[in-house]
């Protein structure tokens, strides 16, 4: 049976980093708090790294290495709070609800990209996966019962989230700057059109124009012909290099 671990560490999930990010911030408190304190357009790989390496370690690191990372990244949120003005809500890295959401992304976001690839979990290592998926969330000091009980009840609660959902004018000039990283290295902007294809292509419908995606046939067949090759390559990758990033990112924690 599939645990957490056979499946977090698996590289192919990285694809759906934009998608995800993209849902953090189109809750228009997350997206205010990105807004003001991260920034983009000169560190454009900074959030995925930390999340990557948040990620990797409360899934595979050590007690210790699990604490370490969890008082970091409580550290960066300290600052990361704002009160409500007429154009934003308030907000606080420290809401548990927010924490939630972020942490629901993630999961979504994964378990979405996983099935893709390699086709559904058996129900019975679905519920494992979703059940140690906490985690992430409690990591970040989400009160642990609010985590939705089962996948029927996430999938019930995060729907309607997502029909909640409202992208701001922040939210979508810090999806410009996530998605065309002009600061970023050169290999990084090479890939930057076929991380938007496959950014819109995971994302829910209603979202996409709010984001400025203009989502055609001819895109969606792009998007299906890229689906239809990555179906069939990646699971015949070895295991070992397809894990690559998770003995990346715990090496340099460790160095």
């Amino acid at each position: 049976m599939s645990t957490l671990r056979d499946i977090a560490g698996d590289a192919v999930l990285i694809a759906g980093g934009g998608r995800a990010i993209l849902l953090q911030i189109a809750d228009p408190a997350v997206g205010a708090g990105v807004a003001a304190h991260s920034d983009f357009s000169s560190r454009p790989l900074d959030r995925l790294h930390a999340t990557l390496t948040f990620v990797y370690t409360q899934v595979y690191g050590t007690d210790a290495e699990r604490a370490l990372v969890s008082r970091q990244v409580n550290r960066a949120h300290g600052p990361v709070a704002g009160e409500r003005s007429a154009d934003a809500p308030s907000y606080s890295a420290f809401d548990p609800h927010l924490q939630l959401w972020v942490a629901a992304t993630l999961y979504d976001t994964a378990t979405r990209v996983h099935d893709l690839v390699h086709g559904p979990l058996e129900d019975e290592a679905a519920e494992e996966v979703y059940a140690e998926y906490a985690i992430i969330g409690t990591a970040l000091q989400m009160p642990a019962d609010l985590w939705p009980e089962t996948r029927t009840h996430f999938r019930a609660w995060f729907d309607r989230h997502i029909d909640d959902l409202h992208v701001t004018e922040e939210a979508r000039a810090v999806s410009r700057e996530l998605l065309m990283a002009r600061a970023a290295p050169l290999w990084v902007r090479a890939l930057l059109p076929t991380v938007r294809l496959v950014t819109a292509g995971l994302l829910p419908q209603r979202l996409r124009e709010p984001f400025g995606f203009r989502w055609t046939q001819r895109q969606q067949r792009r998007f299906d012909r890229m689906l239809r090759v990555i179906r069939f390559v990646w699971p015949r990758i070895p295991r070992g290099i397809r894990h690559l990033p998770v003995r990346f990112y715990l090496g340099r924690l460790r160095s």
